[in-house]
């Protein structure tokens, strides 16, 4: 089982990126994937997650509005869309996965895989 979590780079506030979760080992469309982050000196944080059953979504307040999360079960790829970042988006983020749905990202427990990070830094 696999996840790599590309896309990351340096941006200016207010600008767009756009994340990728490449999958592998496993399929996908049985499983929810959420975004974690990671800032410098703080910790991890649920970013967003899109269940397996229905792609039903859920977002952290900090990100809602502005962050849109999306899979392509074909394609094995869940994509998290960023807009008008700011500085407190910058962090490590990071992709999971969780049989079916996103109960254990919700309640804050262990996803069953983790991937590499990529980093997004949000500075002028």
């Amino acid at each position: 089982v696999q996840l790599q979590a590309s896309g990351g780079g340096l941006v200016q506030p207010g600008a767009s990126l756009r994340l990728f979760c490449g999958t592998s080992g496993f399929t996908l469309d049985r499983y929810a994937i959420a975004w974690f982050r990671q800032a410098p000196g703080k910790e991890r944080e649920g970013v967003s997650c899109i269940s397996a059953r229905d792609n039903s979504t859920y977002y952290a307040d900090s990100v809602k509005g502005r962050f849109t999360i999306s899979r392509d079960n074909a394609a094995n790829m869940v994509s998290l869309q960023m807009n008008r970042l700011n500085a407190e988006d910058t962090a490590v983020y990071y992709c999971a996965a969780d049989f079916r749905s996103c109960i254990d990202y919700i309640k804050g427990n262990r996803m069953d895989y983790w991937g590499k990070g990529t980093l997004v830094t949000v500075s002028s």
